[in-house]
């Protein structure tokens, strides 16, 4: 506490830098890359931590120490340099069209590497410290078939979105370590076929959305990678404080990110995943309205929630636009996508 008075007085110097770029996606000609600028040390999740070490972790995730008007500096070899200051949040952004082939700098997977330099306020300790981190973002292949975007909660991680007052959502999201999560059965597996697509061999990007706050990125990450789903953008939101008074975003997060990316690749068209829970059915359902030729199906899993499932079956009952299946479980989109083409 004290150190967040001094710090919002100016009297604080930073401790530690802590720069985290989110993996983003772009064009081989526009760049987006999104970060934050912390004074922190790297959060450490491992397999065996006990609950205290566990709250821990999410208390220190949620209790951050933001680094304002710090300059960021983002480098490609050979391609581009770039400048920009972190807002009043920590947060950076980098959202660039240039004049350069960004894929010339992809891996076999699409993803491009970048450089990022801190030029920020200068540190409180006088021993060596790390001021250069590597961010990526993902450039999709010009022979992907489709792509496919995601929602987390409840659909490829139990999370209980739906339970009684949120109490089972709070103690799988703050309590439960990210290596005891466990994904819904067959859902890396699913999309991993997906990923490849129909002839196995075509690398389709898949996106990650959640309404979940950036600060739960690393645990969010770290649970993608740990279970085996493909890797791919991963897309939360700002979380917005008792005292915010920024205006509120005129549209849902999911439904903005998920226009965001099908403008950013008008020839690409997309598969929607998600569940009954809570709005999937509702956004998906409009997007594809408005995107009648864009969207090859919509997947909603299943949830234990009567109420839910009855306003959820009756936007399904009376939607011909594009295929909608009800599933409860991984097989029977497995199933849909095998008889539509879309994978092997």
């Amino acid at each position: 506490m004290l150190k967040r008075i001094k710090r919002i007085i100016g009297k604080q110097k930073v401790d530690n830098v802590l720069v985290t770029p989110y993996r983003s996606y772009g064009t081989k000609n526009h760049l987006y890359v999104l970060g934050r600028a912390l004074d922190d040390v790297p959060l450490k999740i491992v397999e065996d931590q006990s609950l205290i070490m566990t709250f821990r972790n999410t208390f220190r995730q949620f209790n951050t120490y933001e680094i304002k008007d710090a300059a960021i500096d983002l480098h490609l070899p050979e391609k581009l340099k770039l400048s920009t200051k972190t807002d009043g949040e920590g947060y950076f952004l980098f959202d660039e069209t240039i004049n350069t082939n960004l894929s010339e700098k992809a891996d076999e997977e699409g993803w491009v590497k970048v450089d990022l330099h801190f030029r920020g306020e200068s540190v409180r300790n006088t021993g060596e410290r790390e001021d250069n981190f590597q961010g990526e973002l993902l450039i999709p292949e010009d022979n992907a078939e489709f792509g496919i975007i995601s929602d987390i909660d409840d659909t490829i991680l139990k999370t209980d979105v739906t339970s009684f007052l949120k109490l089972r959502l709070l103690k799988n999201s703050l309590l439960t370590n990210a290596y005891e999560r466990i994904p819904l059965k067959g859902a890396p597996e699913l999309y991993q076929k997906l990923h490849c697509g129909k002839h196995g061999e075509n690398k389709n990007p898949i996106f990650y959305l959640s309404n979940s706050p950036w600060n739960l990125y690393q645990y969010l990450k770290l649970f993608l990678d740990y279970n085996k789903f493909p890797k791919g953008p991963i897309l939360l939101r700002n979380f917005r404080g008792p005292f915010d008074r920024s205006l509120k975003p005129e549209k849902p997060h999911k439904q903005k990110e998920i226009i965001n990316i099908l403008k950013t690749y008008p020839d690409l068209n997309f598969i929607l995943i998600g569940d009954s829970g809570e709005h999937d059915a509702s956004i998906y359902t409009d997007i594809a309205v408005q995107y009648p030729d864009r969207i090859l199906a919509i997947y909603l899993r299943s949830v234990n929630h009567r109420r839910q499932m009855e306003r959820v079956q009756s936007i399904v009952d009376e939607f011909r636009t594009t295929p909608v299946l009800m599933m409860d479980n991984s097989k029977e989109a497995e199933e849909h996508a095998r008889e539509n083409g879309f994978i092997r």
